[in-house]
């Protein structure tokens, strides 16, 4: 069987649930698992990345990796995939994945799919696909060439089970290798909000054009509260100044794929159902019966959002606090 090295992500020494399903993914395949762990938080998730499916875990503990800078996390990941030598990578489709493997990929050279929605390992045969064209269709991808393949899979595509808490990893501890570095990371600047980031949040209410003005995007804040949601938004209103662009959903902005995604007054181009198509369950509010939101949506109510939207946050109130 593979052995399948998984990039497991973590925050403050909890592991981001995309690696979760990497790591149960690998282990469901029958491959040996290791995972890969940096930061200074690193030593916190060894317990949870075994009981997930590691039956390796391999941790650099410093300080220096605690923020990405694509130099030193290139020279001490590619370092630890050169002593595992694993046949096949698994990583986040996150800004960080998407950043760091390609330039693994070229340092080590290995195959790589990024972007991927699908993952099929068989021995170590690995299948995957991705979408294209904003979603108009989608590729299979395989690899050849190559004894290493590396695949980046978007957040949420699969599925989670259980963690089993019977389950111990041997942990191998590796120097961190300091290069000299031609770029600095300062500081990350983070948003005010204490809601999850949209790639990692569960349920999505966002709102488009069709909310009016920007003061109305309280009524989504409301309904965000009550469900404990994180808020999105449509290209057009962050081009037009109403919210910040981390808030954006699409092609240009962020891909999610929650359980249950909300959009509010948003017609649907294309690009913005690039971002958002994989939530497990779409529903549309929207006052043209004609958009397309409504072809990809699960449920669909035709309206004007300031009506409809308060009176759902009312119901979820009653439903969720009796």
């Amino acid at each position: 069987m593979a052995k399948i090295l998984v990039f497991a992500e973590q925050s403050n020494g909890a592991l981001k649930r995309s690696s979760i399903e990497l790591l149960q993914a690998a282990a469901k395949s029958g491959g040996t698992v290791a995972a890969l762990v940096v930061g200074s938080h690193a030593g916190d998730v060894t317990t949870a990345a075994a009981q997930n499916g590691a039956s390796e875990v391999h941790v650099i503990k410093d300080a220096s990796l605690d923020g990405y800078n694509p130099e030193a996390f290139t020279a001490n990941v590619a370092a630890v995939i050169e002593k595992v030598q694993p046949a096949i990578v698994l990583a986040s489709a996150s800004s960080t994945g998407k950043d760091l493997f390609p330039r693994i990929a070229a340092k080590l050279g290995a195959g790589i799919a990024s972007d991927c929605v699908t993952l099929n390992i068989s021995g170590d045969t690995v299948t995957a696909s991705k979408p294209m064209y904003s979603g108009k269709c989608f590729a299979n991808v395989n690899f050849q060439n190559t004894s290493m393949k590396i695949v980046l899979m978007r957040a949420n595509q699969l599925p989670v089970a259980a963690a089993d808490t019977s389950k111990t990893a041997a942990v191998t501890e590796h120097a961190v290798i300091k290069p000299d570095l031609k770029t600095l990371l300062k500081e990350i600047v983070k948003g005010t909000s204490e809601k999850l980031d949209l790639t990692e949040a569960n349920i999505i209410v966002s709102g488009g054009r069709g909310l009016k003005e920007a003061a109305n995007f309280k009524v989504l804040n409301d309904l965000a509260d009550v469900l404990g949601a994180t808020v999105g938004a449509s290209r057009a209103v962050v081009d037009a100044g109403w919210v910040g662009h981390g808030m954006q959903v699409g092609q240009t902005g962020k891909t999610v794929a929650p359980s249950l995604y909300i959009a509010v007054g948003i017609s649907g181009a294309i690009q913005h159902l690039a971002g958002m198509s994989g939530s497990k369950v779409i529903v549309a509010i929207n006052s043209d019966p004609n958009a397309p939101i409504f072809q990809k949506a699960t449920y669909g109510i035709v309206g004007d959002a300031l009506e409809i939207v308060p009176k759902l946050t009312e119901e979820f109130k009653k439903a969720l606090h009796h």
